[in-house]
């Protein structure tokens, strides 16, 4: 039955506290009006809860004094229906929560939507529970006893999404500070909802209550002045102060936006509630509704039953959802993911869960017993332990205990909010076996600590309790005593100081996900790894080596698998390879891999599974919806070909692909994608021309239709200045090295040569000239000394000189596609280098290196070659060596000692008049002698003077025959001087 109710109008406690409270205002302010109207509707607000005949239980998130006094009012009062504050659409996952070993969450997850913006996608939701928070120990109760019903009646996913405040960017993601531990990103970027979040939100009410408490965070707040206080005071001054700090934080430490937002869900809640009490037609009297504190007196019209069945009971419109497809099932949580995921202190829920110990200890309780089917999952959560099944024993039956006499608190409200806790008596040696722990902990970690250091913390954390009016240092006394007396400041330390406080107190806990709550996706997953070792709740990694030539029918599935989930999540750790490869062509021997199935990777694995039934089917689901989004271009989706080929290993689906990439190709019009189109289109060529069945027809229409528009694209490519010298080349690359297919395939080469000489007076790009003229050449337009002649001629020309790092970049981009340039383009970068000026050529290489780099693996090799066969190759040859782009030059004549001379850097021109004036030295000597000049002739190689004096008529270069026949055409200039310098 269900024990009397206290009305808080007729108990003289809470009378009491409210009399004492306008009492304090009236003393404080001279007009204490708003602040006893504030104080009267806290105490308004306490006597409509508890007059209320629907039994409100206020809590807090993950709170052990809400979990105690659940327990102990469950034992006294058995309700047909428990309301929850939880999203109503995760209620179908309760039955799975028997398999699990908590902390674990609920989830609720969408890969896609309509109704949401993009960038929120994927739409990830988490809801969080420990053993010792309230809705866990109901919920364990109504899977224990069938007759109790359980409802979730607060808003589903999907309205969570509609009602986010902030429509510009996405509500998901902790709200803690980001953390280096794994456990703490349990939960991944997904939206976290609470059951009970009494966080203040207004950050000036927040400000002042820390610092009259004299705490640093609201969780050392909580813990401190609610938690301990209320943990043993009875049922209805328990309910009292719940209220009344909810009702105080709606109030005034809540933002409006949230109160507004607290609004809707309260009516969500109520019009569900009254809704499930009508159609169930049972009495609001034997129901309890668990909702946050701040839930539990609500001004929304729908709030109580008192009208409930009546024709103006108010009830909700509630909207409708979007056709969102949602997902649903569990993923594991750590206590340092939920501290992180809804901004808690570091070790917040460690100290709440001695809390709930020790209250279970000192008022001889039970937690909630979990249902049968959770005993095995236990045994399914073991690493790889096998669980035998235990032989049925003769039980006795015994009597149930009758539940404990409930002791009313003395004094009420008033007396738990201004006396210390009764659970808080002094601990001298759990105290001290925290020093020395974290003492330990820290010598562990590389800390400079010793026992004097556990006695400072000690006596540290006395003075702590004493500065903050406590009786007994609470665990964040103790926190902070260690970081004052351990931390040196040193940033090496990989583990902070409240870390290891944290680890001493009790450390962080990991739940584990049943084997039979697993989505069917991961079980085949660990079915299928299970011959390298892999076991559903393993909590290490497994590193897998395999040897495919021995055993590769048994280990080649693995490896597929495997690569296939590397595929789909390629920045999780879940299967991470350390030696061995997956290309095309290219045969597997030995691979080693490091598969981790727990963790934040497990939970990657788990979103993984709401999209299909096998890895298999995400694969092939993903290419799809790649291939045919609306951003997809012919070079992505022609990748996706290629790797449906590699790990899908479908032919079909890849056909598909590649009709697809046929298709956007057309589509395209320009070249920016035209060098990665031609690396993979190249790699498929050669890989699936050496098939038996040969090349498939896609790939062929692929390579017809890419010859046939880059040949279209190339006079506007050439004109126009948006497309990049790389991009042309990508294009010509193409045309030209798959040239020979497209023209066994159907094409016309000279689609091609009109093309090109369109773009002849097209190009004024100086960075495309070398491209053109090479194209040129290759298609036998022009010859290699016309192209040489054409860089010569920027070369010698000052006005055009500026153009000639463009035209010569351009012509090794050529590389890509034809080698009948490597030879050119060595000699004319050696000689740029030799002959342009430091201020042309010093900016220009950057910028040449930079867009070399894509193709250095086509070009570089073909450019060194040739400058390998124009340099000498021994020390010996060094002398005699003559520059490419000297070679054309008349060679030295031997002197009279039969050794070659030196190399002159002169022109032909400068030393064939040099050899004239030399031959005739008595005109020299005449001008100087005209001009009053004492000179003489300097000393010079003889063997130059002999090879130009002794030079033979017929064996006269051009440049002296030119001399020659210049003063044959003009005896008259040649006669008058003659006669001028004649004595």
């Amino acid at each position: 039955m269900m024990a009397p109710t206290v009305s808080v109008l007729e108990d003289e406690s809470f009378a009491a506290l409210r009399a004492q409270l306008l009492g304090a205002a009236a003393d404080l302010a001279p007009d204490a009006q708003h602040l006893s109207a504030l104080l009267a509707g806290l105490s308004d607000d306490v006597a409509r809860v508890l007059g209320e005949p629907l039994q409100i239980f206020p809590v807090a998130h993950h709170s052990p004094s809400c979990a105690v006094q659940l327990i102990r009012r469950l034992q006294r009062f058995a309700p047909k229906v428990i309301f929850i504050e939880a999203c109503e659409d995760l209620q179908a996952l309760l039955p799975e929560l028997a398999s699990c070993v908590p902390p674990v969450a609920m989830q609720a997850f969408a890969g896609e939507s309509e109704a949401f913006p993009p960038r929120w996608l994927p739409l990830s939701l988490v809801m969080p529970m420990t053993p010792f928070s309230a809705e866990y120990q109901a919920i364990c109760y109504g899977l224990a006893n069938p007759e109790v019903e359980l409802v979730f009646v607060d808003r589903s996913s999907d309205h969570v999404f509609q009602w986010s405040p902030n429509q510009e960017s996405s509500p998901t993601g902790p709200s803690g500070p980001a953390d280096d531990d794994e456990n703490a990103r349990l939960h991944g970027g997904a939206l976290g909802v609470e059951l009970g979040s009494l966080v203040p939100t207004f950050p000036v009410f927040l400000e002042s209550l820390l610092e009259h408490s004299r705490a640093s965070t609201f969780s050392e707040w909580w813990s401190v002045y609610v938690d301990e206080p209320t943990i043993g005071a009875d049922y209805n001054t328990w309910r009292q102060v719940m209220v009344l700090v909810g009702a105080l934080i709606r109030r005034l430490g809540s933002r409006a936006e949230h109160v507004e937002g607290d609004r809707l869900r309260e009516r969500f809640m109520w019009t569900r509630m009254k809704d499930h009490l009508v159609a169930k037609g049972i009495s609001p009297k034997d129901a309890m509704y668990i909702c946050g504190a701040a839930h539990a007196a609500s001004d929304v019209p729908e709030w109580g039953t008192g009208r409930l069945g009546q024709p103006d009971d108010p009830r909700w419109d509630i909207p409708a959802r979007t056709n969102t497809p949602w997902q649903y099932g569990f993923i594991p949580s750590s206590y340092s993911a939920i501290e992180r995921q809804f901004g808690l202190a570091r070790g917040s829920i460690s100290v709440a869960e001695q809390s709930w110990e020790k209250a279970l200890k000192a008022f001889n309780l039970k937690a909630m017993p979990l249902p049968k089917a959770a005993k095995a999952a236990k045994g399914e959560a073991a690493e790889g332990a096998e669980v035998e099944a235990p032989k049925p024993k003769a039980k006795t039956k015994k009597a149930a205990a009758p539940p404990p006499e409930e002791v009313t608190t003395e004094g009420g409200a008033s007396s738990v909010l201004s006396r210390p806790p009764s659970l808080q008596a002094e601990d001298h040696e759990q105290l001290l076996q925290w020093c020395t722990g974290v003492v330990a902990k820290a010598r562990e970690n590389h800390y400079m600590a010793s026992t004097a250091d556990a006695i400072a913390i000690y006596q540290t954390s006395l003075l702590l309790a004493r500065m903050r009016g406590r009786l007994h240092p609470s665990p964040f006394d103790f926190a902070d005593a260690a970081e004052t007396c351990l931390d040196k400041g040193d940033p090496t330390m990989r583990r902070s100081v409240r870390h290891l406080c944290g680890m001493v107190m009790g450390g962080d806990r990991v739940g584990k996900v049943g084997y039979s709550t697993l989505p069917p996706l991961v079980r085949d997953v660990y079915d299928r790894l299970a011959p390298v070792g892999v076991i559903p709740g393993k909590s290490t990694v497994t590193r897998a080596l395999m040897d495919l030539r021995k055993e590769g029918p048994k280990l080649l599935p693995v490896s597929d698998l495997l690569w296939r989930l590397r595929a789909l999540l390629p920045s999780s750790d879940a299967v991470r390879p350390v030696m061995g490869e997956r290309r095309l062509g290219v045969p597997r021997v030995q691979e080693s891999w490091d598969i981790k199935l727990h963790g934040p990777a497990l939970r990657d694995l788990i979103e993984l599974a709401y999209e299909g039934i096998t890895v298999e089917q995400v694969l092939e689901r993903r290419l799809r919806e790649r291939a045919f989004a609306p951003s997809a271009t012919a070079a992505t989706v022609l990748g996706l070909a290629e790797d449906a080929l590699l790990f899908a290993e479908r032919d079909r689906l890849s056909e598909e692909l590649g009709e697809r990439a046929v298709e956007l190709l057309r589509l395209e019009l320009s070249a920016a994608n035209a060098r990665e189109l031609f690396e993979r289109v190249r790699r498929l060529v050669h890989h699936l021309r050496a098939r038996p069945e040969g090349m498939p027809r896609w790939l062929g229409d692929f390579v017809a239709t890419g010859y046939q528009h880059y040949a279209s694209l190339l006079p506007q490519s050439f004109a126009d200045r948006g497309t990049s010298p790389e991009q042309l080349a990508g294009m010509l690359a193409f045309v030209f090295s798959l040239e020979s297919l497209a023209l066994s395939l159907g094409c016309q080469r000279s689609q091609v040569i009109i093309a090109v000489r369109q773009a002849a007076p097209l190009t004024t790009d100086p960075g495309k000239l070398g491209l053109l003229w090479a194209a040129e050449w290759t298609l036998e337009l022009k010859r290699g000394d016309e192209v040489r002649a054409e860089f010569n001629a920027l070369m010698d020309n000052p006005m055009s000189l500026s153009a000639l790092p463009g035209a010569l970049g351009s012509l090794l981009l050529a590389l890509s596609f034809t080698p009948l340039v490597s030879a050119l383009a060595a000699e004319l970068l050696s000689r740029a280098f030799m002959e342009l000026p430091e201020a042309l050529l010093l900016p220009w290489l950057p910028g040449l290196l930079d867009s070399l780099r894509p193709v250095a693996g086509t070009i570089l090799p073909a450019l060194m070659r040739e400058v390998v066969q124009s340099t000498p190759r021994s020390l010996a040859e060094l002398d005699a060596w003559t520059p490419p782009w000297e070679a054309a030059r008349p060679a030295p004549t031997p002197g009279p000692t039969g050794r070659a001379p030196k190399t002159d850097a002169r022109t032909p021109e400068e030393l064939a008049t040099f050899g004239l004036l030399r031959a005739a030295p008595a005109a020299t000597e005449a001008w100087a002698a005209a001009l009053g000049l004492d000179g003489g002739w300097a000393e010079v190689n003889d063997d130059t003077s002999a090879s130009a004096s002794d030079e033979a008529p017929e064996a006269q270069d051009p440049a002296t025959a030119a001399i020659q026949a210049l003063l044959s055409g003009h005896p008259a200039a040649v006669s008058a001087w003659a006669a001028r310098l004649s004595p």
